[in-house]
């Protein structure tokens, strides 16, 4: 006879935070929100730890690599997409790896014989203003020059014109040798009021260049999330078909952290990727894994080894998984037992395992409940989607700003990997749908109001960290006519003609 559970499962919405005492020190200022994203030992601390508890999914229409980039700057950690060629996702993240590096590899270059044609559309694929001249048009040729903004004006120049009629020549440059320190470089650029550094060799050749961007870009995020090379951080989504030879490239590239996207973790699939990545790596690459919803899931990823383990089936906004399949559980029932199988475990053996919870969001204020409950951190999808940096497009329906926004298991991603169970490689039926969300402007915008909610609700419980929060924490259930009662009832809005009842 099957097993039944006697109490059903639970929602986020159907929870509130009873508020504790808060001290005159409970302000969202004095709050720290740092936490670890791979597992660690007992009187140690992890190899990474986030400073804000959010990820971004492994979805196309998600993490690219500019939201990479936009996430990590505000102390969060991105998972590029791993449903496209092993080549494409390598080469996001080494844009990402190259992007904060102090000294970047100039991604931006052509030859004096191209034309003012070439710099704007380079521009267009790259969003950069700053080209590098170089004899070959080659990253590290000889330079030459470099182009910016202010050496030309599209509406008084023909795009033929050669770049070398209007690039500012390498004699007219302030260039810096081979060997200049950061802060050298970083000294040059303020005494000369400059907006690019190039340091090139002592042939001529270019190496690098140093931004004055990305010096007021580190003073304007204190929080943002760097290796011990002054590179942003970033993980990588793996599959459980290819990993022999994607995780070697995503390591090549710079990928901080892996993660295995499955839409059901507990399984050998999962067990063999994980120890395909112990065997040829050890424990140097962290590579996460999921997802479950109970604790025999969360016992058997964390015997694998997983660095972290993603809890959720079938809670995110385009997943119909439970729909079609019938398997699933509520996201906050599914949370609070892995996470209680997680503090076991961590007393068993003195080994952390941090805890993902991945779908289910769909207010700012469940990002609360879900730490409470006792996640370490918690990946969204819908959530970065509607964010200028992700990667999908914009479109207006019926005057509306929206974001398009389509599940892995849609037939537009036809991620069957991530639905693999040792079949045919293809999609056999769909468990997402292609859907739009209201667009919401600059992430860094609306990560800094969600977390200021988040901030603001544990000082309301007298916490000022996650595990504070979690161990001060209490926790009621709702009634459906509660849930009603905590919005706006029984008034006219201004913004509408109709009575809230």
């Amino acid at each position: 006879m099957a097993f039944y559970y006697s109490e059903p499962s639970r929602t986020f919405n159907e929870y509130l935070l009873v508020p504790g005492y808060s001290s005159s020190e409970c302000i969202p200022a004095n709050v720290s929100l740092k936490t670890p994203l791979v597992r660690f030992k007992k009187g140690e601390e992890s190899a990474i730890t986030m400073n804000v508890p959010m990820i971004s999914a492994i979805m196309q229409s998600v993490s690219g690599d500019r939201l990479a980039i936009a996430l990590a700057r505000e102390g969060g950690v991105s998972f590029i997409y791993g449903s496209q060629t092993i080549e494409d996702e390598a080469a996001m993240v080494a844009r990402v790896k190259g992007y904060k590096a102090g000294f970047v590899t100039s991604d931006s270059n052509l030859r004096p014989d191209q034309t003012l044609a070439d710099v704007l559309d380079l521009k267009d694929q790259n969003g950069h203003s700053t080209v590098a001249i170089t004899e070959d048009g080659t990253p590290n040729g000889k330079l030459l020059g470099i182009v910016t903004g202010r050496d030309y004006r599209v509406t008084r120049m023909s795009t033929d014109v050669k770049i070398s009629e209007f690039m500012t020549p390498l004699e007219k440059l302030i260039t810096a040798p081979e060997g200049t320190s950061l802060k050298e470089a970083n000294d040059i650029i303020w005494d000369h009021k400059l907006n690019s550094l190039p340091i090139v060799s002592n042939d001529g050749h270019l190496l690098y260049f140093v931004f004055r961007k990305d010096y007021d870009e580190h003073k304007k995020n204190p929080l943002e999330l760097l290796d011990e090379k002054k590179r942003y951080v970033v993980g990588a989504g793996i599959n459980t078909r290819d990993f022999a030879e994607r995780v070697p490239a995503l390591v090549e590239a710079g990928a901080d952290v892996l993660c295995i996207d499955s839409s059901e973790g507990y399984s050998e699939w999962q067990k063999l990727t994980i120890e395909w990545v112990r065997e040829h790596y050890g424990d140097a690459v962290k590579v996460g894994a999921g997802n479950v919803v109970d604790a025999e899931g969360f016992r058997f990823l964390a015997d694998c080894g997983a660095d972290f383990i993603k809890v959720g089936i079938g809670g995110g906004s385009i997943c119909i998984t439970r729909e079609t399949k019938g398997i699933g559980r509520g996201q906050a029932t599914a949370l609070i037992e892995v996470c209680k199988a997680r503090d076991e475990y961590f007393k068993e053996t003195g080994v952390y395992v941090p805890v993902c919870s991945d779908g289910g969001i769909v207010h700012d204020h469940h990002i609360t409940l879900a730490l409470a409950m006792g996640a370490d951190f918690v990946m969204l999808g819908r959530y970065f989607a509607r964010f200028d940096e992700s990667p999908s497009a914009k479109v207006n329906v019926n005057g509306t700003i929206m974001k398009e926004y389509w599940g892995e298991g849609s037939s537009r991603a036809r991620n069957w990997q991530r639905y693999d169970l040792g079949g045919k490689g293809k999609l056999s039926f769909e468990e997402g749908v292609d859907s739009y969300v209201p667009y919401a402007g600059k992430l860094s915008d609306g990560v800094q109001q969600t977390l200021l909610k988040v901030r603001s609700t544990m000082c309301n419980c007298g916490a000022l960290t996650i595990p504070e929060l979690q161990e001060k924490a209490k926790l009621t259930l709702v009634s459906s006519v509660s849930i009603v009662e905590g919005g706006a009832h029984d008034v006219v809005l201004k913004s509408s003609t109709q009575q809230v009842r």
